[in-house]
């Protein structure tokens, strides 16, 4: 496996834009694509699997929850865990930004491994360049 591969992070928005096959769904399909063959790593912050289950369990229900949170362990990504480097990380952010705190921790992991985030979010934007970032195509109503 080569050491030179490119990293993304995918925030939630991606997640959902893969799961619930929205526009930019096809570029988050390509990257896991990617990650599976091992030309790119991707990290996910545990922060956005607890987004990915409530966000669900609301709109949907919690079986839909489960079978999304299985859907995501079972792709090509490793899930960062909270550690004491990463809360301070995301504490710095988060007293620095206006962000909210799930925002935080996922910047924190982009930060760690120095990747590029993959999302839908304007706030983001505002961060760089502090964080690299891929926007994906905002939801139209």
């Amino acid at each position: 496996m080569k050491e030179d591969r490119e990293i993304y992070i995918l925030d939630t928005s991606a997640l959902l834009t893969y799961i619930e096959d929205e526009d930019g769904s096809d570029y988050v399909e390509n990257l896991l694509i990617k990650a599976e063959k091992g030309d790119v790593l991707i990290y996910i912050a545990f922060i956005s699997l607890t987004e990915v289950f409530y966000i669900t369990t609301q709109e949907k229900d919690e079986a839909e929850a489960w079978r999304r949170i299985n859907l995501i362990q079972s792709l090509a990504v490793r899930i960062v865990e909270s550690d004491e480097n990463l809360n301070l990380m995301a504490g710095k952010l988060k007293a620095t930004n206006t962000i909210s705190l799930a925002d935080a921790y996922i910047s924190a992991v982009c930060q760690e491994y120095a990747g590029i985030l993959v999302h839908k979010d304007p706030h983001f934007e505002k961060m760089s360049p502090l964080i690299k970032g891929y926007k994906l195509p905002y939801k139209t109503v």
